[in-house]
């Protein structure tokens, strides 16, 4: 049994972004990704910003290197493109050397193109091949045929916190000991039922989304994948190979306040966090920064605020919410501001808060505004916090 989780390898696709490297760069010139829709189909182009990956269908197809006579939906394509290269980054020759699983979180799964072809369906067999790209887990399995994972292959569908969460299990099974390497993470394609639904509950802000700001308006959607590489302990001391990160802590609650809210407390969120932390072993004034949930929603960021607070007194560290970066990526979210976590933890560096200016009343601490440079970055606690409750908590330390 593995007593300690290392993250080896990362990849990232994302509106700031198509590699780690891109990723990197925009964190550091604060250039956000949100603005107007270019590759969606909506009503709302023009309208409403969101955070895009720059590159259509037929790009993705290219730059994944796919038969362009076959059918793929984005999600999947994204995901492709950052399992890969967190393989890459993790340096592993044979995946089936050791016993590997995938475990990729995602909710709104192949509705890209389900919503696109709808009506063509209902009174043909044009484009019947995207019947069983709808569900979630085809993305899921075509990710795994593409790196070469046979071993373990599974589907986390939990909203918001689906990547944590894909995270979480993925360490719990090193853990006891049934898989070596885990690739983990999520991925979101945006759709027009994103954009409708979150339309509909009237939290999309039509300005660049400014999280923990007494002003704010509402959430950006964003689209991404990301996925890290964690090895057990043996298989790190057996290759030697370099290690990015550990994984020391993470904890997961369910308030089921309400379908589409948290709790005006922050009751679930401080459970998550409080149960990381124990696993963890830290105390809480260990914790360096918080890569906070922050939505830029009333309700999301009030509750985190909240039980911030609770959990950490007079003495809470920094915190920002890097959606103003990327948007809400949804499934994907956990995973995108994991593999920042973990870049900042390699840089010495603290993303900021973009758009911030005043700070919320309620709370007695304001986010971190300016990107900060040579600081001690030893743990991180970041929060992914989905629809209906379902809280995650993820602790990415210095090793």
């Amino acid at each position: 049994m593995s007593k300690r989780v290392f993250v080896t390898g990362i990849g990232i696709i994302s509106g700031i972004g198509n590699n780690v490297e891109e990723t990197l760069e925009s964190l550091k010139l604060k250039r956000s990704g949100v603005e107007h829709i270019k590759y969606l189909s909506t009503i709302h182009k023009g309208v409403i910003p969101v955070s895009e990956v720059k590159l259509s269908e037929e790009e993705l197809i290219e730059r994944s290197g796919l038969d362009k006579n076959k059918s793929y939906t984005r999600a999947t394509l994204i995901g492709i493109i950052a399992a890969a290269e967190a393989v890459k980054s993790a340096q592993i020759s044979d995946i089936k050397e050791k016993r590997t699983g995938l475990i990729s979180g995602t909710t709104v799964g192949g509705m890209d193109k389900s919503e696109l072809h709808y009506k063509d369906l209902l009174t043909t067999t044009n484009h019947i091949e995207f019947i069983e790209s709808h569900d979630c887990g085809d993305s899921t399995e075509r990710i795994a045929d593409y790196i070469g994972v046979k071993e373990f292959v599974s589907t986390t569908s939990t909203a918001c916190s689906s990547a944590a969460n894909s995270m979480m299990l993925g360490a719990r099974m090193i853990k006891n000991g049934l898989l070596d390497r885990v690739i983990a993470g999520g991925i979101e394609s945006l759709t027009r039922y994103h954009m409708n639904g979150f339309n509909t509950l009237m939290i999309l802000d039509r300005e660049p989304c400014k999280p923990f700001d007494e002003n704010r308006m509402g959430l950006n959607l964003g689209e991404g994948a990301a996925f890290l590489v964690l090895e057990s302990e043996d298989v790190v001391k057996e290759t030697g190979k370099k290690v990015l990160a550990e994984l020391t802590g993470y904890g997961n609650s369910c308030e089921a306040f309400h379908q589409t809210a948290s709790t005006p407390e922050g009751k679930g969120a401080y459970a998550a966090m409080k149960e990381a932390l124990d696993k963890s072993g830290l105390k809480p004034e260990q914790i360096d920064y918080i890569n906070a949930h922050g939505t830029g929603t009333d309700n999301n960021d009030l509750s985190e605020g909240r039980a911030i607070q609770t959990l950490f007194g007079d003495n809470i560290p920094k915190v920002s919410s890097t959606k103003s970066y990327t948007g809400h990526t949804t499934s994907a979210a956990g995973g995108v501001e994991a593999v920042i976590s973990v870049l900042s933890i390699q840089n010495n560096m603290i993303f900021p808060n973009l758009n911030f200016k005043t700070q919320m009343k309620e709370l007695n601490f304001k986010p971190v505004t300016e990107l900060l440079e040579n600081v001690k970055v030893d743990h991180i606690l970041s929060n992914s916090f989905g629809f209906g409750g379902n809280n995650s908590a993820l602790i990415f330390s210095r090793y």
